[in-house]
């Protein structure tokens, strides 16, 4: 099987706007400017995000909690890897790729991408979110709505 290559991703940084500008959000963003070489007045290329929400962050491990509390094929599951088997399951924001397996051919394999805080905005998220709870409810609970399984996860707390 061929390894799927792994690209560096390009470094974050938080910024703030300000009129007129983009300052960094606190010192640490600003000594890790400092380390990249970055100075006054340099020209830099930026693809602009704004991350979402961190309630959404703690709602996918809520979710991914409910899920394995209460369906027998995730018990013993830790929410994360529940969230990444759903992803999987249901093909919602995974990568596609062709493998050569000897004797067989070409294999698609599919790897469900990072829903983290840093790496899907919260548009994105939503929707995402809103797919896995629809899955679930057509897939392990067609007695409940993915609106009834979102709003379970919701009303969680935060560590069980």
């Amino acid at each position: 099987m061929q390894k799927k290559r792994k690209t560096k991703r390009p470094e974050k940084f938080l910024l703030r706007v300000v009129r007129g500008a983009l300052i960094p959000v606190d010192g640490y963003t600003e000594s890790k400017l400092r380390e990249k070489g970055y100075r006054v007045g340099d020209v830099l290329i930026a693809a602009l995000t704004k991350p979402r929400n961190p309630k959404f962050h703690r709602l996918a491990h809520r979710f991914g909690t409910l899920v394995a509390s209460n369906i027998d094929e995730f018990a013993g599951i830790d929410a994360h890897s529940v969230l990444k088997r759903i992803q999987y399951e249901a093909n919602i924001e995974c990568d596609h790729m062709e493998v050569k397996v000897p004797e067989v051919g070409f294999v698609e394999v599919r790897t469900p991408r990072s829903l983290s805080f840093g790496s899907m905005d919260e548009g994105s998220f939503k929707q995402t979110f809103r797919g896995l709870a629809r899955y679930i409810a057509e897939n392990y609970w067609p007695e409940l709505t993915e609106e009834q399984i979102a709003e379970m996860a919701s009303s969680m707390p935060d560590e069980i």
